[in-house]
């Protein structure tokens, strides 16, 4: 049996057409009509988190990965990477024959270990995979990805320009493993995970499918989750006189935003739909290849989410996110003056919280919360031979691999590449209507626990102390949508709950808590410098991503290029870290040298006050960051041999993120940072750049935070 897994990325429980949408996603909602579609299945609220149960059969604590791949607080549960214990699927199928692609996005691995040096371990050729064409962190640009093929750094085949998006090209590496694998090794099983982008931001799709989907979403969330949840009763999703809970915390009624705030806010929601609808276009090429080889009758397909609808766009949504990131606020004004770049290559969008609100119906909260909006996801399974219907147990992400090793008769190993195996902590659902254990959740100190249809939740201020945080109680077997709160009324169910929660807390590596979010990145990134000051990267040099490359966030730094400029000058990139949306760059332009800071598209352009002669010259910049805490003042001075050749002052230098995408030397590969076409290769010879750091970085995530929240 071969299997097509197919994990969405940030997509809400109500988002597939089968589950009540809108939002036209008919490849699988015809996977649907030939299988099952579970109401009742659980995710861990966060992507690294869903995709380490997935692949382990495992809780994501247990295994090492209790949130996000992008930090290692040192404590067993949380060191962002699978353990060596807990095998994954394709290591478990791997001796029965399998061969075991995987596409797109990996993130259960530290980003600490992603640059070109490795350790690969972690990567999925170290996890069992034969083949990977992807991205190993949270996200990346849809138009100038971060791509690894196998255990390399590559350049994406395409420009924004070239109509190249990376959804289509994601679905067109996955027809050509399996079209190599049914020229080499036609009788071999194989594994298929494809994990896009979608609908993770940013959120990018081509504009006429925004414009489509922008007098959709038009309707605005109240009627949108209306709507939904009527069709999701009729189509049996949800029982009868379910209810919609009240709007989540600060949106307001549709009604209540301005003629301008709709129109934007629909076009933001417009692009995310057009996200789905553009990757629900490109699987149907995957389907029809297996189909048009004689395949599909011993495939088994399985689509789902890895958390609810993401809560990250905030109240009114981003046009480009890399402002608010490094405190460039972008007010409803200046949203609206960008509303038709949304979805284009040099916008970081995200949608409102009112339109994640509606992708969740009829749930409450998102992404990252234990409520139902952040850990109740839609889940199709067509295997040859069931039966198609609905199906309404409790099922959960660490259930699914001790399922499908159930269904193929393999039993999961006692030891992989010589490594004693954790048990396996899930639970086979390959037959209809088994009972389940009591299943615990945690992300960010929110917390929940689910047994026997019931259901103990706690939502938690970051910040405030974990005893101060109130338990609800709900009766999900009577009560889908978590409206009626019963623990006034049950407080000793209340507290068995509450008990039961440490017990499962305790077995599974959840303690300690921790509810930070931004200063876990940024002792993470301190401790991966480890002190280091000194760059060097020499010409040949690949591919560097952000994770690895010379952190510049809020401090002083200087960066120095040996070249020789021939006679007939020289001009392009001597190095550049991101892409259009924000990052920057040290390139010569018609004989002068120019550094541009690009921060969320603002690009603040330094030109040498003098040409740069021929022969061999050292060419630099040097920021002074000055002022304490939020005062981010700085000055840009540019260096031709040593001596100032024109500087700047700014209030605006990088905070808390340069780019989603990485570092090149000689070249801008993806979009451009800079006012020039990519790759706008350097045409002297360029020996070697020298990164310096000094040592006055200042980063407060908690003001970050907060900046971020009242700015917008």
């Amino acid at each position: 049996m071969n299997l097509l897994i197919v994990l969405l990325d940030d997509v809400g429980f109500a988002d597939f057409g089968c589950y009540g949408s809108e939002i036209a996603t008919p490849t699988i909602d015809a996977i649907a009509s030939r299988g099952q579609r579970f109401t009742n299945f659980h995710t861990t609220a966060m992507c690294s988190t869903t995709r380490a149960a997935l692949l382990t059969g495992r809780n994501h604590h247990s295994v090492g990965v209790g949130c996000l791949a992008n930090f290692d607080s040192g404590h067993p549960g949380y060191r962002g990477k699978i353990a060596r214990s807990a095998g994954t699927l394709a290591e478990m199928i791997r001796p029965s024959g399998y061969r075991n692609y995987m596409i797109g996005k990996w993130h259960v691995t530290p980003l600490t270990e992603s640059g070109p040096t490795g350790p690969f371990n972690g990567w999925p050729l170290g996890r069992g995979f034969d083949r990977f064409y992807g991205f190993l962190d949270a996200e990346t640009d849809q138009y100038s990805p971060e791509v690894i093929r196998d255990n390399s750094h590559v350049t994406a085949p395409g420009t924004y320009e070239s109509g190249y998006h990376l959804t289509e090209d994601l679905i067109d590496q996955s027809i050509s493993m399996l079209a190599d694998h049914r020229a080499g090794a036609p009788e071999a099983p194989w594994l298929m995970w494809v994990a896009p982008g979608a609908c993770h931001a940013p959120h990018q799709a081509p504009t006429e499918m925004i414009d489509h989907y922008a007098e959709v979403y038009a309707k605005g969330w109240d009627q949108m989750r209306s709507d939904r949840l009527a069709r999701q009763i009729d189509l049996g999703i949800v029982p009868a006189g379910t209810r919609l809970p009240d709007r989540n915390h600060m949106v307001q009624p549709w009604s209540e935003h301005t003629d301008d705030e709709r129109r934007l806010f629909a076009r933001l929601g417009g692009a995310y739909a057009a996200m789905l609808h553009h990757f629900d276009q490109h699987l149907a090429r995957l389907v029809a290849f297996v189909e048009s080889t004689g395949q599909m009758d011993d495939t088994a397909i399985v689509v789902m989410s890895d958390n609810g609808a993401s809560q990250e766009g905030g109240p009114n949504g981003f046009v480009n996110a890399m402002g608010p990131f490094n405190l460039m606020a972008e007010d409803i004004d200046m949203k609206i003056a960008r509303i038709d770049d949304i979805g284009g290559p040099d916008t970081h969008s995200n949608f409102p919280w009112g339109f994640a609100m509606a992708s969740n119906t009829p749930l409450k909260r998102y992404k990252q919360n234990t409520h139902g909006g952040g850990i109740r996801d839609p889940l199709v399974i067509a295997w040859p031979g069931d039966e198609a219907g609905l199906r309404h147990e409790f099922c959960h992400a660490a259930d699914l691999t001790p399922t499908i090793l159930d269904r193929l008769g393999i039993n999961a190993p006692d030891s992989v590449d010589g490594v004693d195996q954790q048990p396996i902590e899930g639970t086979s659902f390959a037959v209809a209507g088994g009972d389940h254990p009591p299943q615990y959740f945690e992300m960010f100190g929110h917390r929940g626990i689910w047994n026997d249809g019931w259901k103990a939740v706690a939502y938690h201020p970051p910040g405030t102390p974990f005893e101060d945080d109130r338990w609800e109680l709900y009766h999900l077997a009577e009560d889908f949508s978590e409206v009626d709160d019963l623990s006034e009324t049950e407080p000793e169910r209340l507290a068995g709950m509450i008990a039961l929660w440490w017990e499962q807390a305790e077995a599974h590596q959840v303690l300690p808590l921790d509810d930070r979010f931004a200063d876990r990145f940024a002792e993470n990134a301190e401790r991966h410098r480890a002190g280091r000051t000194r760059y060097e990267f020499w010409a040949g040099m690949g591919h560097l991503p952000s994770d690895v490359a010379p952190d510049l966030r809020s401090r002083s730094y200087t960066i120095t290029a040996d070249v020789v400029i021939p006679d007939e000058r020289a001009t392009g990139v001597l190095v550049a870290h991101g892409d259009l949306t924000s990052g920057y760059s040290l390139f010569i332009e018609d004989g002068h040298l120019v550094h541009d800071l690009n921060i969320g598209g603002s690009h603040q352009l330094l030109r040498s006050d003098r040409p740069v002669p021929a022969g061999r010259h050292q060419l630099g910049f040097h920021m002074q960051r000055s002022g304490d805490g939020l005062i981010k003042h700085g000055v840009g001075t540019l260096l031709i041999d040593g001596e100032p050749a024109g500087s700047f002052e700014t209030e605006n230098i990088f905070w808390i993120l340069i780019s989603w995408s990485g570092l090149d030397i000689g070249l801008d590969r993806g979009t451009p940072v800079s006012h020039y076409a990519s790759p706008n290769e350097f045409t002297g010879t360029l020996e070697r750049v020298v990164v310096e750091l000094d040592d006055d970085q200042y980063l407060d995530a908690d003001a970050v935070l907060d900046h971020e929240v009242s700015a917008d």
